[in-house]
């Protein structure tokens, strides 16, 4: 039931001391390959994160040796020093991991408008670099928690190949993404267009209809990556099927553990002329 339940994937999560309550706060998540195509989708908020508008360029060549994710921080609004500083996280992951910085997505979530510990930051790196374990992955869950009650994750599959997935997120919930990281893997064969396919039509009917609170986050970010370990090459429907189950079911998750939720709707409408439409027509209904 987590992000390395697929084969080809490591996961650690560790106490970097981001946090005050000494919780665990650091993630990683590496794609032991043989294969290492990737896509992402990012926040629609027009003021982005400094992980997000690095993360946004280093996928743009579809491939990612891995994920380096924390919490404690949303390095957000804090000027050219939060960026050096999700500059830094990537180049020291590609340090120990041997690769290069752009094959390395950057994730943040926390409070807005203050300065990681970037000292402290590296030393977690190093120390999730060694704790690397495929059976790691409800520890890097664990870590990237913030407000949340329960650490989230899912998996499905079709035969000979595996999806799993992790998230977080309990605020700041609105469509278009929804606020959260999501971190979602495969072991099956895939290039970056099937899975750029496979996410957006995913993400689409999953994540960006959930809305709890009406505010969009700056730091949002899903990943998918694909090891292609399994040695299968996986049909597109039946992969795309896949990763929309492991996203519906981390969007039920995100959904029944936000903040201050008191009452859980949801809405179906019918007879609409398109998709978008019927989004249009649930949004207005749920305000």
């Amino acid at each position: 039931m987590s992000v390395t339940a697929a084969a080809g994937f490591r996961a650690a999560g560790v106490t970097a001391g981001l946090k005050p309550s000494g919780k665990p706060d650091v993630a990683l998540v590496v794609n032991d390959g043989p294969q290492r195509a990737a896509a992402a989708v990012f926040t629609s908020n027009r003021c982005k994160a400094n992980p997000v508008l690095w993360s946004e360029r280093a996928i743009v060549d579809g491939k990612l040796d891995a994920v380096v994710l924390n919490s404690g921080g949303a390095n957000c609004y804090n000027g050219p020093e939060g960026f050096q500083t999700t500059h830094a996280s990537a180049e020291l992951v590609a340090e120990l991991l041997g690769g290069g910085a752009f094959d390395v997505a950057v994730c943040s979530t926390g409070l807005i408008g203050t300065l990681l510990d970037r000292p402290r930051l590296e030393a977690g790196i190093r120390s999730a670099v060694g704790k690397l374990s495929a059976d790691g992955g409800p520890d890097a869950a664990t870590a990237i928690m913030t407000t949340d009650t329960t650490l989230k994750e899912a998996t499905a599959g079709a035969a000979g190949w595996t999806v799993g997935g992790m998230a977080k997120g309990a605020g700041m919930l609105a469509p278009g993404l929804a606020t959260m990281l999501v971190v979602i893997t495969t072991d099956a064969v895939a290039d970056q267009q099937v899975l750029d396919t496979a996410l957006r039509q995913a993400t689409r009917t999953t994540f960006d209809r959930l809305d709890t609170d009406g505010c969009m986050s700056t730091n949002d970010t899903v990943v998918l990556m694909a090891s292609g370990a399994s040695g299968v090459d996986a049909d597109r429907d039946e992969l795309t099927e896949a990763v929309t189950q492991v996203c519906a079911d981390l969007t039920r998750q995100l959904w029944t553990d936000a903040e201050g939720a008191h009452h859980d709707i949801e809405i179906t409408v019918r007879g609409a002329a398109s998709q978008d439409d019927a989004v249009a027509v649930g949004r207005t209904v749920a305000r």
